[in-house]
Formats: C-alpha cells, sequence, structure tokens
C-alpha cells in the first residue's frame, strides 16, 4: 500500500515523518518497587502511617490512585522505598499493564513499577500510550503462579514518540474525555444511590406517594403468588434438541441480561422432552440455585432450567413492583440460602420471606417512580459507554498519528 505524504513505515506501524520510535527505556526511567515482604509473613513491617499500595489498587484507580491497602511502618520504609505523589504505576504481576498516577506519596511492591519520564516525554501522553497497548503486554507476559511481566522485557519495548507539544495536545484530548467519563460515572453512582434509598422508602412502605394512606399488610411472598413453575434441561447427548429457536435460560443468562436473547437455544422437541416449561414473556424468572436474589422479566417467551423458578404473581401483585422488591431484597434472600460449594435455597424458605403489601394501585405507582428512576440511570450508561467508545476510537487515531493535532 502507497504510503501517505508526509508518513513513514516503522517497527510499529506507519507513523507521521516527525515522529520517532524509542523504547520504553528511552522515554522513562522503570523503577521496580523495592518490597516482597508480605504480612503475614513479615507483620513487623505493617502497620504504620506510610502508604503501601498494591496492584489491586492501580487496577481499580481508573489511572488515578486515591487509596492504599496496606500501611508500613518505619522498618517496612528502610526496606523499601517512598514514591512521590504524582508518581505512576504500572502493573507487571496479575493483571500485567494497568496504570494509576498515586494522589500521595506512597511505597510499592515488586509486583509493580514507577515511571518517571525525561525532558522529552509527557507522562500524561505515556500514560495513554501504554494504556493503549495493555493487550500488547498481557500477550508478552508468562505465567508462573500468575502472570507476570519483567523490565528486561518492558525496557526495550517499541513505542512510537510524537514531539513534545504534540505529546501535551494528545494527552490534553484524552483527559479531556477521561474527566467526562469520570463525571458520567460519578453522577450514575448518585442515581443508583438515589435509586436505592427510594427502594428502601417506597417499597416498605416507610414513605408514601402523594395520594395514598391506610396500613399495608404483612403477608409472606408466598401469599403473593398464585403459582411458582420451575424448568428443566434437555438431553445433551441428542443434537435434535438444541440449536432451536426457543430461548432457554440458564443463570449465565442473569449475568448478561438481554430481555430478548438467551445465551442457549433449544427446539420444540427438546422443549417436549424435558421438565423446561416455555414462560410468558413477562413474567418473573428468579434463581433458586446459584444467583439468589436475582430476578428478570424477559420481552420474550422463554424456556428455564431446573435452577430457576417462574413466578406467577395474584391479580393483587404489580409484576414490576414484585420485581423491584426482589432487587430491594436480594442480600436477604443471598443470606437464606446454604449450601457448601453452591448456595440453594427452598422454596419453602423463598416463600416465607416477609412481604408488605399495598393497594394494587400504590404498587403500580412506586413501580412507575423506579422505572422512570431506571430509565435515567439506562439513558446515562448509554451516554457514558458512547463517550468510552468515542475515546477509544480517539486514542486509535491520535496515537498513531492518522489524526494529527498540531
Amino acid at each position: 500500500m502507497e504510503l501517505k505524504p508526509g508518513y513513514k513505515r516503522t517497527e510499529v506501524g506507519v507513523i507521521p515523518e516527525e515522529w520517532e520510535v524509542k523504547s520504553f527505556a528511552e522515554l522513562a526511567i522503570l523503577e521496580r518497587g523495592k518490597f516482597s515482604a508480605r504480612p503475614r509473613n513479615d507483620p513487623k513491617y505493617y502497620g504504620g502511617d506510610i502508604p503501601f499500595i498494591q496492584t489491586g489498587d492501580v487496577t481499580n484507580s481508573a489511572g488515578y490512585i486515591t487509596s492504599y491497602s496496606q500501611t508500613l511502618n518505619d522498618a517496612g520504609l528502610k526496606v523499601s522505598k517512598l514514591f512521590p505523589q504524582g508518581t505512576l504505576f504500572f502493573t507487571i504481576a496479575a493483571n500485567i499493564g494497568d496504570l494509576g498516577f498515586a494522589a500521595f506519596s506512597t511505597a510499592c511492591p515488586d509486583s509493580l513499577i514507577a515511571i518517571t519520564t525525561n525532558s522529552s516525554t509527557d507522562v500524561e501522553w505515556l500514560f495513554h500510550e501504554l494504556k493503549s497497548k495493555k493487550s500488547t503486554f498481557e500477550q508478552l507476559a508468562t505465567q508462573n503462579a500468575q502472570l507476570n511481566i519483567n523490565l528486561e522485557k518492558l525496557r526495550p519495548f517499541a513505542l512510537p514518540r510524537p514531539p513534545l507539544p504534540e505529546q501535551r495536545a494528545i494527552a490534553a484530548a484524552l483527559s479531556d474525555v477521561d474527566a467526562l467519563i469520570a463525571k458520567l460515572d460519578q453522577l450514575l453512582t448518585k442515581k443508583r444511590d438515589l435509586k436505592q434509598a427510594a427502594m428502601q422508602q417506597l417499597l416498605t412502605g416507610k414513605r408514601r406517594l402523594p395520594g395514598f394512606s391506610g396500613e399495608w399488610e404483612e403477608k409472606r411472598l408466598g401469599d403473593a403468588l398464585e403459582r411458582i413453575v420451575g424448568g428443566g434441561t434437555p438431553s445433551r447427548s441428542n443434537p435434535a434438541y438444541w440449536g432451536g429457536e426457543i430461548p432457554w435460560v440458564t443463570v449465565k443468562d442473569f449475568t448478561t441480561f438481554n430481555p430478548l436473547a438467551t445465551q442457549e437455544y433449544i427446539t420444540s422437541e427438546g422443549l417436549k422432552s424435558s421438565a423446561s416449561n416455555l414462560i410468558p414473556h413477562g413474567t418473573i424468572i428468579t434463581s433458586t440455585r446459584m444467583a439468589l436474589g436475582k430476578a428478570v422479566i424477559y420481552e420474550v417467551d422463554v424456556s428455564i432450567n431446573q435452577d430457576l423458578k417462574a413466578l406467577f404473581p395474584k391479580p393483587t401483585i404489580n409484576t414490576m413492583f414484585l420485581c423491584y422488591w426482589f432487587e430491594y431484597n436480594a442480600s436477604l434472600i443471598e443470606e437464606l440460602g446454604s449450601g457448601s460449594t453452591v448456595k440453594g435455597i427452598s422454596l419453602p424458605d423463598l416463600k416465607s420471606i416477609p412481604f408488605s403489601l399495598a393497594s394494587v394501585a400504590e404498587q403500580t405507582a412506586i413501580a412507575a417512580v423506579l422505572s422512570d428512576m431506571d430509565a435515567e440511570i439506562a439513558e446515562l450508561e448509554a451516554r457514558r459507554d458512547k463517550t468510552r467508545a468515542l475515546k477509544q476510537g480517539m486514542m486509535q487515531e491520535l496515537l498513531t498519528g492518522r489524526i494529527r493535532l498540531v
């Protein structure tokens, strides 16, 4: 393919002519953490007031490390090293290639490296450049007790380096998008907290919506249900039962919930041959084995396996109100589960859970309020996901020089 004017072919791909290819070690000083002792083995070094970050603190930082898992005392600091506030850390074990700037001075274990850039390298640009290479670093890692990558592989790693003004422009553009994503995440957290508080107030009758009064009836969940329908699994040894057009729900689908589709499908023959049942769309489906307390509603007819139950409420129960009741009481139901390896809950125990019953009209009004809050959360999630996709596209264009900012 003919090169675009102003570009050149290099070992890291096609880049602008003004850009250079440099090794990681030419861009920055890479210093491995100075401490390998663990609290359970060397408690004498721990428990002081000196921050000591772990790989998890970097992985969970979203780029800015604001908390730490451990602290060192003065004895621990003597066999370690304190890195200054603002140091960029890079994980070289477990979750390879995660990055974060420390908001405080901190020591770190030998599963992290501290990065100090030279005068020709902007650290914010390098942060974004390294972040874009995470999958490559993971491929370079070796598997021992856990994934790890050593400095011998990192130091010669080739990277394209723009001139310093362009580095700063790229970093500023990507950091602006990061700031927007962070604001959306903060707003999402606030909206979810508000919804949780609303459920705590509305689903227990502690707060009443305008126009409603009177005492709620104290019942059991079983009193709210007309019937409960279970499911089953067609024989795996018969291919005629699988790959059909009937969605077949298992606990796995709760993790990747899509109201219109499932991970597996069965045929009509498979449905007839098993204990599974066809559940009408709009029905609450919950789990009595694994993922206890989860409840979903599909927008299409589905079949279910033996770990799930379809709940058909009485006419005095609003289906969405009951679904929100499950969401609010998920932790309680999880605690009621039993089992040494896989938790399950019996139908008698499930049906015996206390259930406060309001009028159908009040249930419907409460469900409408919570549904509106869900719609706001979903809209924010869509905006956040769209912004993340936009940033991903910007990284691909800016960090390769396909789009120039200077």
